[in-house]
């Protein structure tokens, strides 16, 4: 229950090739090559529909054009969700990692489809939520992250995922050297705010897994009406890492119901519903069921939205520069100028 599109013509590849590949790595999918469709949600790494007559399956890869040097990692992604399954079963089951240029140019990954529900920015049709089912799923939203979280990395073979303790001083270096090599002019330096940031860090809470991009619209449900959390899509930044500083990126996509029209443009989430957390209500179930000590919390807010405004910017700079003609970023600039502005109005509340 996931809408896919025509690929666009910038992100075509031969399926031929893709299917000669599989058949020496799968048994059964015949002698076409598959129906190919794209996934249109995301702003990353692409993600497409492979169908065959008895099966369907995904394939991840990275965009073309510039990138960051760590950022679309295939091996990673698909080693992460391959080692997370015995510990953490809510990942899609690996199928194959390719390697090979003479494929698709670079390295992919194909995993199984996970049948199910993902909720973008409005309900689909037919489906409604009433107020006590909308904060149900909210809550089902943290606890999942909780058990996220709560991963016993070491037996996952993950303890090499991340660098670990230093994690909130390189997030804030590394997000504001990001955010200036992407700046173009039409959009402000966010200087305040970046030296607000350094200037503020608090001590990590712990180190632990991390998925670095949770959020309602990469989550999987089982149902419009039972609302359980299948499966946790996206795993390319998953690292290991402070949970309150993924707390705090995360719920800079929660958009709530009295958040400000600028806000509720940017809104790729139902979470505007009646019965919906609050971002306050996400925080103190979370500190509830982790015992962890919150702190400021304008830090983490902060760090989530200037994070954001990082990520949007880097995809307006890749359409400004033709690396991609993907309309859904052509705008980007002016969301990042008002989350400048409402970072600093954060920053502002703690002030005498």
């Amino acid at each position: 229950m996931n809408s896919t599109v025509e690929v666009r013509t910038e992100d075509a590849f031969d399926s031929a090739a893709v299917h000669a590949w599989l058949c020496g790595k799968v048994e059964g999918l015949g002698d076409e090559p598959p129906q190919v469709r794209q996934f249109p949600g995301g702003a990353s790494n692409l993600t497409y529909l492979l169908t065959y007559p008895d099966r369907e399956l995904i394939l991840r890869r990275p965009p073309a054009g510039h990138k960051a040097a760590s950022a679309h990692d295939m091996r990673r992604e698909y080693r992460v969700q391959h080692a997370l399954a015995p510990v953490f079963p809510y990942v899609p089951r690996m199928v194959a990692f390719g390697d090979d240029p003479a494929v698709l140019g670079g390295d992919f990954y194909v995993m199984e489809k996970l049948d199910g529900l993902i909720l973008r920015g409005d309900l689909p049709d037919g489906m409604t939520l009433t107020a006590e089912q909308a904060r149900e799923l909210s809550g089902r939203v943290v606890d999942r992250l909780v058990d996220l979280h709560a991963v016993d990395v070491e037996r996952a073979g993950l303890t090499d995922l991340g660098k670990g303790t230093g994690y909130v001083e390189r997030q804030i270096r590394g997000w504001s050297q990001r955010y200036v090599a992407a700046r173009t002019d039409d959009v402000g330096d966010f200087a305040e705010v970046r030296t607000w940031l350094a200037d503020n860090q608090p001590a990590e809470v712990k180190i632990c897994l991390i998925h670095n991009d949770y959020r309602l619209d990469n989550l999987v449900l089982d149902g419009p009406r039972t609302l359980n959390i299948t499966g946790v899509l996206d795993w390319e930044l998953a690292t290991l890492g402070d949970p309150l500083m993924e707390l705090g990126s995360m719920l800079a996509y929660w958009v709530q119901a009295d958040d400000d029209d600028a806000m509720h443009a940017s809104r790729r989430q139902p979470t505007h519903l009646p019965g919906m957390f609050t971002r306050e209500e996400f925080v103190a179930r979370y500190a509830e069921k982790t015992g962890l000590d919150i702190g400021d919390w304008r830090f983490y807010e902060v760090y989530g939205l200037f994070r954001l405004a990082a990520v949007l910017q880097q995809l307006y700079r890749r359409y400004r520069d033709g690396a991609t003609r993907n309309p859904a970023f052509k705008d980007f600039w002016q969301f990042v100028g008002y989350l400048d502005r409402r970072c600093r109005a954060i920053i502002a509340k703690g002030r005498p």
